[in-house]
């Protein structure tokens, strides 16, 4: 019988996270699941802990590969899935015992193509749960169903965030369009979320926390972009390609350069270490133009506070 939902998970060198991720998992109250992890050439004991879960679970596969990325992990995963519905979880997160199930039931009620629930933030350091609010603007969607990003009040491209593990996708609706994770470094997931969000006809929320995002990881991704500083440029530039040839770039333009305008200061602000300073001039010399973002009436923008940092930058 296939599966329901398959679970794809990349791993690198998460050991100290990685069996209460797993344990997330394998006790999930749906168990129609196949569990599909990508060992992205850890240095850790992390393919020892997979292997001694798969060696107790039939549902689980681990495929080792040298050191590609989190996109190409998760490319890998999708090749071989065979669920009705996709789930890309991060290896050092984990997530409330019934998520599967329930959003797997919503998706099926909905015929969803791409179902999206909450999340929060877990600090480890204060064992404590923080709100999170932003990562779903119930206010920009619609009451009604289907929805499509046509139907949402707000900027298309703030309503979600671009990162995939607080989402749902039918696999056979991310094959028909050939949808694929970007093998960079960083930023990977953008491309193959809001290519996604702009194709999907059914769109539906799930509006209870169901995953949890560990905020203190010093190794994550997320806290070692210095290493990686263009990638963010790179899934913008990508995301504008991928609106082109879907014939919605002029459609979605407005949005799309306010979100490049948003995205870059947020990656300017956050990024730390000699990077800043080369990213700063990259911005201002060439990379806000070819983003669409030069040129523009005030009355263009939507958040004026940003148009007031593009334009301190700039001068």
């Amino acid at each position: 019988m296939e599966p329901k939902v398959s679970v794809i998970l990349p791993v690198y060198n998460v050991g100290k996270y990685l069996r209460q991720c797993m344990d997330s998992i394998v006790g999930q109250t749906l168990q129609e699941i196949e569990v599909i992890c990508i060992d992205d050439g850890s240095a850790d004991d992390s393919p020892q802990i997979l292997q001694a879960y798969a060696k107790k679970d039939p549902r689980i596969r681990v495929v080792c590969q040298q050191n590609q990325g989190a996109g190409a992990a998760r490319n890998r995963g999708l090749s071989m899935a065979r669920g009705e519905y996709l789930s890309f979880l991060d290896s050092d997160d984990f997530f409330e015992t019934n998520m599967l199930e329930k959003a797997y039931q919503k998706a099926k009620e909905a015929k969803a193509q791409l179902l999206v629930f909450r999340s929060d933030q877990y600090h480890e350091d204060q064992d404590e749960f923080v709100k999170v609010n932003w990562t779903l603007r119930k206010g920009e969607i619609p009451p009604y169903r289907p929805m499509s990003h046509r139907t949402f009040t707000g900027n298309v491209f703030k309503v979600f965030v671009g990162w995939a593990w607080d989402k749902l996708f039918e696999r056979s609706f991310i094959l028909e369009h050939g949808l694929e994770f970007q093998e960079q470094r960083t930023s990977n997931d953008l491309l193959f979320v809001f290519s996604a969000l702009v194709l999907a006809k059914r769109v539906e929320i799930l509006d209870e926390v169901l995953a949890h995002q560990r905020r203190n990881n010093k190794e994550s991704l997320s806290n070692t972009r210095e290493r990686s500083w263009q990638c963010f440029y790179e899934a913008l530039q990508a995301l504008k390609g991928n609106l082109e040839r879907f014939g919605l770039y002029r459609e979605l333009e407005q949005d799309y350069i306010n979100y490049a305008l948003h995205f870059s200061l947020w990656n300017l602000n956050t990024i730390t270490g000699a990077k800043k300073e080369t990213l700063f001039e990259r911005l201002k010399e060439e990379w806000f133009e070819a983003l669409g973002i030069c040129g523009k009436e005030e009355g263009y923008f939507y958040n004026k506070k940003e148009y007031e940092e593009f334009l301190e930058i700039m001068s």
